[in-house]
């Protein structure tokens, strides 16, 4: 979040796998010479694609590296390993690769609509400053890096403790960093390519030998920098987890992590369910009276920018649409990165006139648009108005259902007020059958807002309530993610009453 606003959601099962960054050791089921390309088993439910041009140039190496060390007469250490020559860049499939045999290979697009996974065998273990590319010894640093010295700094620095038969990429965030930080972060992604050798011949392939970091360390990895004010966490043994993470990490940053203890849920304390309420359907509020149509297809994403405004003055139009367009860039930047929506975008804006309005809104798109991590490119106006963006996609777009289904399925729905109804008798009967003295009710925030309606205490529903169950306490709670005629029941100790 940013000033309080929803900028990036990201939703993980515990059991989630082919994440990309993850390494398997698969089997190549067929060569598809048309393609230039093999489709390999990785465990999915679908072959997984493998390209020529995805093996790297020192696929023979790395086949190599597999052989010997299946067979138990390779060590993870690469310094007396002789290299293969490099494959031919414009060479074919068949050349490398032959059906049954078993590869090393890293997931590079997770699966998507009816597509399996995307793979790569130019593998590569990321961490927090630095990048371990084995079969090779180049070092090379972030072109986002621009201070000359400092580039020069971090490639003697990375150079003087590279391993032998590694290569390294130094990060944006090495920017500053001392020698004993690159070399603890290196250490740590040595560790991982030994525990990666150490599984290789116990495993039965097709399976995973190194999985990636879960979705809240791979993301602390990735984006934690001097902006982050708190990283805020609701589960106990989570937060232990982060804390171990960042001490590995960054030390310093331990002090932002901090223990959400509220009896309201964090997302609705925090007005996250609210905003995923608001931000994942069809239409979305842009300001200034605008908002956007989102429509999805197999081949693109459309966005329609849409203005509630209307004046038949041509300058208050021109300056309007300006305007408009201008907040309308700046959500669609956060629809993007919000929702993860990848492959081709086309926003259609508010028609303009003027040629600098073109250009300002071009020039904002591209400034909003540079804080987003995923590859991108931006196209400048079409004749037609169009805007066209690509956007790298590794994952399925994040889609959130914001409608809710009649709790009866039937086209008439029960009357709000029954909910009132069947509350009070519910919390009659746990009093009168478990004898509570301390009660919370969580209801949608609509229902809440009826039941403490008034003035006066006494005025209130919850009031009364209380007072004719002969209740210590009764709180009503509003929560966001709930179903207009959700309710439940939580005693003191916050524990849900069945």
């Amino acid at each position: 979040m940013r000033d309080g606003k929803l900028i990036e959601l990201h939703n993980e099962k515990d059991d989630t796998e082919f994440n990309v960054g993850d390494i398997y050791l698969g089997k190549v089921m067929r060569l598809v010479p048309g393609l230039n390309a093999a489709f390999v088993e990785v465990g999915y439910e679908k072959d997984a694609f493998l390209h020529y041009h995805d093996l790297g140039p020192q696929f023979q190496s790395l086949n190599k590296f597999l052989k010997r060390t299946l067979t138990g007469r390779q060590l993870w250490n690469l310094a007396d390993f002789e290299r293969e020559e490099d494959i031919n860049k414009d060479g074919n499939i068949e050349d490398v690769l032959k059906p049954g045999q078993l590869v090393l290979v890293q997931i590079a697009k997770e699966p998507i609509s009816t597509k399996g996974p995307r793979l790569s065998s130019e593998l590569s273990i990321a961490g927090r400053f630095l990048v371990l590319v084995p079969f090779t010894d180049k070092v090379s640093v972030s072109q986002k890096i621009k201070d000359k010295a400092e580039k020069q700094r971090l490639v003697e620095e990375a150079s003087a403790i590279r391993p032998p038969g590694f290569g390294i990429i130094v990060r944006t965030v090495a920017e500053g960093k001392t020698k004993e930080e690159l070399k603890a972060d290196l250490d740590n992604l040595i560790r991982r390519w030994r525990q990666m050798h150490k599984r290789i011949p116990s495993v039965k392939p097709p399976g995973r030998v190194l999985r990636e970091l879960n979705i809240v360390s791979s993301v602390l990895r990735d984006v934690l920098n001097d902006s982050f004010e708190n990283i805020i966490v609701d589960d106990e043994n989570f937060y232990n987890e982060i804390i171990n993470y960042l001490q590995d990490i960054e030390p310093e940053k331990k002090e932002l992590i901090k223990l959400y203890k509220g009896k309201i849920p964090m997302f609705d304390h925090f007005g996250i369910e609210r905003q995923i309420k608001t931000s994942f359907g069809r239409s979305v509020p842009a300001g200034k009276g605008a908002y956007l149509i989102i429509e999805h297809t197999e081949a693109m994403h459309v966005i329609d920018v849409n203005s509630g405004n209307r004046t038949n003055n041509e300058e208050d139009q021109e300056a309007n649409a300006l305007a408009v367009n201008m907040v309308a860039a700046e959500e669609v930047a956060r629809q993007l990165r919000l929702r993860d929506m990848g492959g081709i975008i086309v926003v259609d804006f508010i028609d303009m006139h003027r040629s600098e309005n073109k250009k300002a809104l071009y020039e904002k798109l591209k400034e909003e648009m540079a804080k987003d991590r995923a590859k991108h490119k931006i196209l400048p106006p079409s004749k037609f108005g169009l805007i066209e963006i690509t956007r790298q996609r590794v994952r399925p777009e994040l889609n959130i259902n914001t409608k809710e289904e009649n709790p009866e399925a039937s086209p008439e729905i029960e009357a709000p007020i029954a909910i009132i109804d069947k509350i009070e008798k519910n919390l009659e009967g746990l009093v009168s059958t478990k004898n509570f003295k301390k009660v919370e009710l969580h209801v949608h925030p609509f229902v809440a807002a009826y039941i403490n309606q008034g003035f006066w205490p006494w005025q209130k529903l919850s009031y009364k309530w209380k007072k004719s169950n002969k209740l210590k306490s009764f709180t009503v709670l509003p929560r966001d993610s709930f179903k207009f005629l959700e309710f439940h029941f939580y005693d003191e100790n916050g524990t849900l009453i069945e």
